[in-house]
């Protein structure tokens, strides 16, 4: 079927560094990214009509990122659903701009979470060291972290469907692989002395360190500083910029969280998915690609079955064989083809990075570029 074009992705750009060394703050990189994101697209900031912006630059975030890039948009947009607010605005923006409210979005993201010694994953009290949420009330009274939560997932999984290790490893070795070909996160490898920078191996990961029993070291993604900035357009304005539009022609949203009874191996993706397949007219067989979010390796594993690539339980056997890597386009989909979170960058909140490199795959411009089915 013929996709609806109501809105595209014209500019990106990927902040370079991943340890800034307390050089600069967030809203600088977010500016920095954001400029040369628009000088990507051909635009100029007075172009720019609407914000989206998930608060990572400081408080009050819509006025913050406002009035330090000097904007007065038409569309403000603070939605936060941590990692995942990038994909939520970026379908926002698309219905904004469809509905006539805006031309030009901006979304922009910045951390310096390695700089500042943030303790992602690890602290009791969750990324920003707050107090204790309701949503917590299951598992922070008892001193569980956010890597250990992830654990008690992957054990599960593993309980219950027989997934292996070396399963969960294939994961790992194919974004270090990806990662290896690409030049920025190498340096970035180097920049947060990683030992031993090379393309991994199943041994390598099953037999690294334990983190939270069974996620071991090289399952869990780096703490890197960073930043991206995204443009999207209207089709009058996306068909005068410089490079070839990329599209937006499906979305869901959905929430996950801990439940009284709830399946922890089911993530959001179970519903969120069959609405945005529903709204492009494709199916998961057709996909080249699948830029998913991997804060582990059991994230990427249950994902995988939550978009339909495989039925439940059945991940493991599914990414068997190197099947997530870039060349194999008749395997399918390549996995974080820049190196995901596990080995190019993970400032925090990384939906946006899925982004950047589905719009480089997109465009022809990935270190490990995909051949496209035709």
């Amino acid at each position: 079927m013929s996709q609806k074009r109501e809105a595209a992705i014209v500019g990106i750009y990927e902040y370079p560094s991943r340890d800034v060394e307390g050089k600069v703050s967030p809203l600088q990189i977010k500016a920095h990214c954001a400029a040369k994101a628009l000088e990507d697209a051909g635009l100029s900031w007075k172009d720019v009509d609407a914000i989206y912006d998930a608060g990572d630059g400081g408080g009050m975030s819509g006025l913050t990122i406002a009035e330090y890039f000097g904007i007065k948009p038409n569309v403000i947009d603070t939605t936060a659903t941590g990692g995942s607010a990038y994909e939520f605005q970026a379908a926002h923006a698309r219905r904004d701009i469809a509905a006539g409210r805006a031309k030009v979005a901006l979304l922009t993201y910045g951390s310096t979470a390695h700089s500042n010694f943030a303790n992602i994953g690890v602290g009791g009290q969750g990324l920003h060291g707050g107090a204790v949420q309701p949503a917590d009330n299951m598992e922070s009274f008892a001193g569980s972290t956010l890597v250990a939560n992830y654990a008690m997932v992957a054990q599960r999984h593993c309980n219950q469907y027989g997934t292996t290790a070396e399963q969960l490893a294939e994961i790992s070795v194919a974004t270090r692989l990806h990662a290896m070909r690409n030049p920025e996160a190498v340096q970035a490898m180097k920049d947060l002395e990683f030992l031993d920078i090379r393309e991994t191996t199943i041994e390598d990961v099953v037999t690294s360190r334990i983190i939270a029993d069974p996620l071991r070291l090289l399952e869990c993604c780096m703490i890197s500083d960073g930043g991206g900035a995204v443009v999207i357009a209207s089709p009058e304005v996306a068909q005068d910029c410089k490079k070839k539009p990329v599209w937006i022609i499906g979305s869901g949203e959905a929430t996950k969280y801990p439940e009284s009874g709830g399946d922890i191996t089911t993530s959001a993706g179970a519903q969120s998915a069959p609405a945005a397949f529903a709204d492009a007219g494709v199916t998961p067989a057709e996909l080249d690609i699948a830029m998913i979010y991997d804060s582990f390796s059991i994230t990427v594993l249950t994902i995988l079955e939550d978009l339909g690539f495989c039925s439940k339980g059945e991940g493991g056997a599914f990414v068997e064989g190197g099947r997530l890597r870039f060349d194999r386009p008749n395997d399918g989909p390549a996995l974080n083809t820049d190196g995901g979170g596990l080995s190019s960058n993970h400032p925090g909140m990384r939906g946006i990075f899925l982004l950047l490199e589905a719009t480089r795959q997109l465009r022809g411009e990935s270190t490990s570029q995909v051949a496209m089915q035709n």
